[in-house]
């Protein structure tokens, strides 16, 4: 599981770069059009939740508790994504995979920590 959370967590960095680049690609865009949208800027919020989770999985890849903070960032910038997407269409591919690693931490850390209480129950037994 350690050696899951790393790669995910180095996949989320790399991908900071790329949904960071097309937000700043939408928000000029978006800025010349002058079509009151806010796409880019919404892209760039996932991008950022997307590195500091990155960043949390990596670096908290042994404990429960960075598991849950890292979910929440995923879930909030995949929330954030779907909800102002626009014109920026790849904020719904990105918003999605955003939403799916939420969903594998928030999992994975709920059975670290049943697993844990689990082995710390039978050891006082």
């Amino acid at each position: 599981m350690k050696t899951i959370k790393l790669i995910i967590g180095i996949i989320s960095m790399i991908l900071f770069c790329v949904i960071a680049f097309q937000s700043c690609a939408a928000g000029i865009y978006n800025a010349i059009d002058d079509n009151d949208e806010i796409s880019g800027t919404a892209g760039f919020f996932l991008a950022v939740c997307l590195l500091i989770a990155g960043i949390l999985c990596v670096v908290m890849r042994k404990g429960i508790s960075g598991g849950f903070v890292a979910s929440g960032f995923y879930l909030v910038g995949g929330l954030v994504g779907l909800l102002c997407f626009g014109t920026f269409a790849d904020l719904q591919i990105w918003s999605v995979i955003s939403l799916i690693l939420g969903g594998f931490f928030l999992i994975s850390s709920i059975v670290m920590l049943c697993r844990k209480n689990k082995n710390t129950t039978d050891s006082v037994e």
